[in-house]
């Protein structure tokens, strides 16, 4: 597996444009986000998303898929985001969040029949970056951690890298450490109503 080393602070355009070129070929990555290292592939290739369920053991029929979007106008084109659901993601994104909406229709044939779509924002320049070069949402997941890690650990990129090197992915960014406590999930399919689905890495007062 190749790996990338781009610095969040200073975001190498020239390696986003090949993870990106990656992306667009149906591969899947791992890359930095501003919890727990994630593994990403275009959320409009059906190929890859069925790659990436096999790999997580996701049934895309029953569980919700998420998308890391580069910001909330990109998000609005793949969710349904009224002007409440609007105003919570402008307080909270970019940040440490998944928030459930309800899906547009102009997602792949993999959310068909699924009505809510995961929407990620994070406060991280490489997985923002990403999502903007390809011009649509990464559909993501989180990757497992190696067993030794505990909740508010910190796990290195090059750990990763070799817990991983035999695949699924072609390609690794490392942006550094990563977390071990995951995001919060906020669902807001009624957004007068939102419910805290998961208690992660970033507070959500109801």
């Amino acid at each position: 597996m190749k790996s990338l080393r781009i610095y969040p602070s200073s975001v190498n355009s020239r390696y986003i444009a090949e993870a990106v070129d990656m992306l667009r070929k149906g591969e899947l990555i791992i890359y930095p986000t501003d919890t727990l290292y994630a593994i990403a592939c275009s959320a409009l290739n059906q190929g890859a998303i069925e790659k990436l369920c096999r790999f997580k053991n996701i049934d895309s029929k029953k569980q919700t898929l998420s998308i890391v979007c580069a910001d909330i106008s990109q998000a609005s084109e793949y969710a349904r985001i009224d002007n409440i659901a609007y105003k919570l993601l402008r307080t909270h994104c970019p940040g440490a969040y998944t928030f459930i909406l309800p899906a547009a229709t102009t997602l792949p044939k993999a959310f068909k029949g699924r009505h809510t779509v995961g929407v990620r924002i994070p406060d991280n320049a490489i997985a923002r970056a990403l999502a903007e070069e390809l011009g649509h949402p990464l559909l993501t997941s989180s990757l497992p951690m190696p067993d030794h890690t505990a909740p508010g650990d910190e796990v290195t990129a090059e750990e990763l890298a070799m817990l991983y090197s035999n695949g699924p992915a072609d390609l690794m960014i490392d942006g550094g450490h990563g977390q071990t406590v995951p995001s919060t999930i906020v669902d807001i399919t009624d957004s007068t109503s939102p419910e805290i689905i998961r208690d992660g890495a970033a507070p959500f007062p109801i």
